[in-house]
C-alpha cells in the first residue's frame, strides 16, 4: 500500500502539469507566454508586497524589543495555569497569530528544550499546524489588493487562533499525556 502511495505521490504534479499544458494546447492557449504573463503580475504583487510587510516585521520587533510581548505573557500566565495549558507554550500561542517565522522560532526551541516527542513538543507542532498567521494575512494580503474594510475577518481569524491553540493543547493532552 505504501509503495502505491509513494508512486502517487511521485506522479501526481507531473500528470496534472501535462495535463494542464495538454488541455491548454488543445484549446489553442498561448502556454509559454501565458506563463510568463502570470509571472510578470505575480513578481509585481511581490513587490507591492514590499512596504506591507516592512511595516508587519517593523512592528514585531518594536512589540517584542519593548518588553510588550513578555509583559502579555505574564498577564496571561495565571489564567492559562487555571485552564491547564502549559506555561512553555504560551508565547507560541502569543506569537503565531502575528508572525509565522517568530513563531517557528519558539516552537524550535520548545522542541530543542523538551524534545520533539515531548508533549510540549507535541503541542507546539500541533499548533504550528493547527494556526495561523493571523495578522500577517490581514496586513499584508489584504493591504496588497486594497482591502480597506476588514469586517469579521480579524475576530473570525483570531477565534479560529484560540479553537486551533486550545484544540492542540487538549488533544495532545489527552492522546499523548
Amino acid at each position: 500500500m505504501m509503495e502505491l502511495f509513494s508512486v502517487v505521490s511521485a506522479w501526481t504534479i507531473p500528470v496534472f502539469v501535462t495535463a494542464v499544458v495538454v488541455y491548454a494546447s488543445w484549446k489553442k492557449v498561448p502556454v509559454f507566454e501565458t506563463f510568463v504573463q502570470g509571472g510578470k503580475e505575480g513578481f509585481a504583487i511581490a513587490v507591492g508586497l514590499i512596504p506591507y510587510l516592512v511595516g508587519m516585521l517593523v512592528a514585531l520587533g518594536i512589540f517584542r524589543e519593548s518588553g510588550a510581548f513578555d509583559l502579555f505573557v505574564e498577564l496571561l500566565n495565571p489564567l492559562t495555569s487555571l485552564l491547564g495549558i502549559p506555561a512553555e507554550v504560551l508565547p507560541l500561542a502569543i506569537m503565531r497569530p502575528i508572525s509565522g517565522n517568530g513563531a517557528l522560532a519558539i516552537a524550535t526551541e520548545i522542541m530543542q528544550r523538551f524534545g520533539p516527542d515531548s508533549l510540549l513538543g507535541l503541542i507546539a507542532g500541533t499548533m504550528q499546524g493547527s494556526t495561523d498567521t493571523t495578522f500577517y494575512v490581514l496586513t499584508v494580503y489584504f493591504g496588497s489588493v486594497g482591502v480597506k474594510k476588514i469586517r469579521y475577518s480579524m475576530a473570525v481569524g483570531l477565534l479560529a487562533d484560540i479553537v486551533g491553540f486550545l484544540a492542540s493543547v487538549a488533544v495532545c493532552s489527552l492522546v499523548f499525556g
